[in-house]
């Protein structure tokens, strides 16, 4: 089992899975169960994915694990950019957790060309 704790993909995946909290509490009430609901669920499953795909034995599950991650924050980008649309959220928190996905997107993808090696 690797030490996913010390990757940065997981590090960054835990910052963008407690700025999603924090944008989804400035959301309108009416929100607060259904475009909120998909916002958690999307980012928690980035570090989750990173965690799991950690502990299997070979490099192509781990690599299905991280693509999963990966797919997970291009869902979570999506989600973000339509809460924008409909300016829903705190304007600083939505900018902020866009830099943080794109940053993460890319060292995922990084990271899994070095898995497929």
């Amino acid at each position: 089992m690797k030490d996913f704790k010390r990757l940065r993909i997981w590090q960054n995946g835990m910052k963008i899975a407690a700025t999603a909290y924090k944008l989804v509490e400035s959301f309108p009430p009416q929100e607060r169960f259904t475009l909120s609901n998909q916002i958690t669920k999307a980012a928690v499953s980035i570090p989750s994915n990173i965690a799991e795909g950690s502990s299997r034995s070979s490099e192509r599950d781990y690599s299905r694990f991280v693509e999963i991650a990966l797919g997970s924050s291009f869902e979570l980008e999506t989600q973000i950019l339509i809460s924008e649309a409909l300016n829903f959220g705190n304007a600083e928190i939505r900018k902020e957790i866009l830099v943080d996905i794109e940053q993460e997107q890319m060292m995922l993808q990084s990271f899994l060309l070095k898995l497929k090696k």
